[in-house]
């Protein structure tokens, strides 16, 4: 083979920064790529201890002054013993969970809730807050156990949001279709970002687990996770806008009272195709027409 017809780019195989072709590089060109290589290993480490720290020395700030003076290691020391505050923290929080747990320990977690419910701003922040810790960490709790995809800001644009739950009360009440409680993250920070109240068959439920979401949210889509589906699975397209493009037409025109085609929701396509069921959405339009050929069949009769 030719020198001329060999790929440019660099050879897998060859050193760092030697080009495929045989020529190599100059001294700046080669330093440049050494530097890069080495951020690229050491800026991830760097990064995940130094965040640790921080937590960890926060943690300690708080925690080691409240630690009586005979009995803290680090008056003894000549240097500080790093994790202690974190150690302790974690020590009095699983000794507060086994004397709760007790009759004794039930009864003090009655009254002080009685004594916070008389407070008129306290009680609210209490109620909220403890409700948020108990369906988060419940056993059984869905809470931010699914990513899905809906469509947000607009038909045509999707989102990755997190299943919070289904949506009860008033709101529910209210609406016609069976809602689901999706939070939808901000890029690149995912703490903040906005509660949508979902219709059940416009969610579209990912096979991504919820880790490879939040770090394709906050990577702003740089780190994507490889699709995992069955090869069946990818050649079959869930959704589109075209659908939902045109009953907006319809709408706009005339105020005809058609929302979508039966079955062709993205909820209702990702069903069937995961049911080993794709074309239930032709079958059920073939059923329609053939009940409507009888019943006309049925008026020329008569």
């Amino acid at each position: 083979m030719n020198a001329s017809k060999q790929p440019s780019g660099i050879d897998p195989q060859s050193d760092v920064g030697e080009p495929a072709s045989g020529h190599t590089l100059g001294f700046g060109q080669r330093m440049r790529a050494y530097f890069f290589a080495g951020i690229l290993i050491v800026a991830p480490i760097s990064i995940t201890f130094y965040l640790a720290w921080l937590f960890i020395t926060f943690v300690d700030s708080k925690v080691t002054p409240l630690i009586p003076g005979p009995y803290n290691p680090n008056n003894y020391l000549p240097f500080a013993v790093p994790g202690l505050g974190l150690l302790i923290l974690v020590l009095g929080l699983t000794l507060v969970g086994a004397v709760t747990a007790g009759f004794m320990g039930r009864v003090w977690v009655r009254l002080s809730e009685r004594m916070l419910a008389r407070m008129p701003v306290i009680r609210s922040v209490y109620a909220a807050v403890k409700q948020i810790f108990e369906t988060v960490l419940a056993d059984q709790s869905a809470a931010f156990r699914e990513a899905v995809l809906v469509e947000y800001p607009r038909r045509g644009m999707w989102a990755i949001g997190f299943i919070t739950g289904r949506t009860k009360g008033e709101v529910q009440n209210v609406t016609e279709d069976e809602c689901i409680n999706v939070f939808l993250p901000t890029t690149p920070n995912p703490t903040s970002g906005f509660l949508l109240f979902v219709p059940k068959p416009d969610i579209i439920p990912l096979s991504m687990s919820v880790e490879e979401a939040i770090k394709m949210v906050i990577s702003g889509g740089i780190l994507t996770p490889p699709d995992r589906r069955p090869v069946e699975e990818r050649k079959v397209p869930v959704t589109a806008a075209k659908i939902y493009e045109q009953v907006d037409i319809l709408r706009e025109k005339g105020g005809v009272p058609v929302l979508v085609p039966k079955e062709a929701r993205p909820g209702e396509i990702k069903k069937a195709i995961t049911t080993g069921n794709p074309g239930g959405k032709k079958s059920s339009a073939k059923k329609k027409q053939s009940a409507d050929g009888n019943s006309n069949k049925k008026k020329n009769h008569k």
